[in-house]
């Protein structure tokens, strides 16, 4: 067989592993961020509320309802720190699949320790969040940084649309599960709140057991030139340099710009639409359960669907009219008034979310060095997968200061107004060159 093809089929065998990631930690995007957390945390944060409907962690007043965007911000003042670091150290070490295990394995163990979460326990939950989201997002870094190992440039936009697309598949399946339980409660026995801790919980077993899947098929990928005592120093060593060559990338930086502005706003809508179902229209947990599983699945069907629109605009061209779209979605929150205007709106923010997450990973992945992919994924990450920061502290001072929950999510469009401003300023030709020229 010639070596070309035995080449080809290791990389799809690759490909096929990388996926199960996506399909591993998207539980976590789905069943706790996006739906269980944020109203369970908002309800233990009321429950320790003091008349005012305050809570004052480390002496703080904040809102009972703002506690969770608040946190959201929190968690990613920290990943801002950390994550830089670990894609360095991922670059130089002999074998990143191993940080990729050690950091999806600390993450899952904090989430199966969400069930554990019960009364006014809101600084718990709030701690065990802060851990789980940091290992997410750090092994995400990782996890992206693949891409460029088992795909080519022109092969990129498909095997990332895939990744996104089994990954609300493998979101939605737990999801539906875990609202099977949810309805059943009552005959097994369990009341909501109970019902809540183990969907929480499940989503750690979730990401724990499909992770063995990529730890089996993806290679022992890194550096073979850097001692392994010395990763650490010389990841931060290396991270310095890419600091400052970052000004050689122009194009890769304007769209990194970019996408941390109008992906923070997508991240925001993702993790914050829980809490605006379950205490702005009230809507009881199973119809917000449907909702979010629906949003999975129709996500998997518009990332496909965008993959098939890039294939004939370019991914750039796609990316950009998305954000149109998700402009007009913000404006359209003044019209939703009941349960039904909400599964309408998920429907229509779900066949744009995949498509644009996905053709702007691979749009990033083309314009960045060889060898530094993980460094700059770490930057990217800041952005991605539930580590939004800055909207979800202007949606939640908006809500503290307005009381209204239609002005905090349309607060958000600046966001996407800002990025459609910097994305037109990129130029994806230019970018791949800066890249070859490394």
């Amino acid at each position: 067989m010639p070596e070309s093809a035995i080449e080809a089929g290791h990389s799809a065998k690759e490909q096929r592993a990388w996926y199960m990631y996506d399909f591993a930690n998207s539980a976590f995007s789905s069943t706790v961020v996006t739906l269980f957390l944020g109203p369970y945390l908002t309800a233990l944060a009321k429950a320790a509320a003091d008349a005012d409907g305050m809570v004052r962690p480390l002496g703080i007043a904040v809102d009972a309802r703002s506690y969770w965007s608040y946190l959201i911000s929190l968690s990613v003042v920290s990943q801002v720190a950390v994550l830089p670091v670990v894609g360095a150290v991922a670059d130089a070490s002999r074998n990143k699949k191993r940080i990729l295990g050690a950091l999806a394995y600390t993450g899952a163990a904090a989430t199966v320790a969400m069930f554990a979460l019960t009364g006014g326990m809101y600084l718990l939950g709030g701690a065990l969040f802060l851990v789980a989201n940091l290992a997410f997002g750090a092994s995400i870094v990782v996890y992206n940084s693949f891409l460029n190992d088992i795909a080519p440039p022109e092969e990129r936009d498909a095997v990332s649309s895939r990744g996104w697309g089994i990954g609300y598949l493998g979101g939605g399946l737990l999801l539906g599960l875990n609202l099977l339980l949810y309805q059943q409660a009552p005959r097994l026995g369990l009341d909501e709140a109970m019902a809540v801790r183990i969907s929480l919980g499940s989503a750690g077993a979730w990401w724990a057991f499909f992770t063995v899947i990529p730890m089996m098929g993806l290679k022992a990928r890194g550096s073979a030139h850097v001692a392994e005592r010395a990763v650490w120093k010389s990841g931060f060593t290396q991270l310095g340099r890419t600091l400052r060559s970052l000004s050689r990338y122009r194009q890769a930086l304007l769209f990194l710009a970019a996408y941390l502005l109008y992906n923070d706003a997508i991240q925001a809508v993702i993790t914050l639409s829980g809490q605006f179902g379950a205490d702005h229209l009230k809507m009881p947990m199973g119809d917000l359960t449907m909702a979010i599983l629906m949003v999975q699945f129709v996500a998997f069907g518009g990332a496909l669907a965008f993959q098939g629109i890039a294939e004939k605009l370019g991914a750039y061209r796609t990316v950009m009219a998305s954000l149109f779209v998700w402009t007009a979605l913000m404006c359209g929150v003044f019209f939703i008034r009941d349960s039904g205007d909400f599964f309408v709106a998920a429907a229509l923010v779900a066949l744009v979310m995949g498509g644009t997450q996905a053709l702007s990973r691979s749009l990033f992945s083309v314009m960045i060095p060889k060898g530094k992919e993980a460094e700059y994924f770490s930057l990217y990450e800041i952005s991605d997968k539930g580590t939004s920061w800055l909207a979800p502290l202007i949606f939640g001072l908006a809500l503290q200061f307005t009381g209204s929950y239609e002005w905090a999510v349309a607060s958000l469009i600046v966001f996407f107004a800002a990025g459609i401003l910097v994305l037109a300023r990129v130029d994806v030709r230019q970018g791949m060159k800066e890249a070859e020229q490394a």
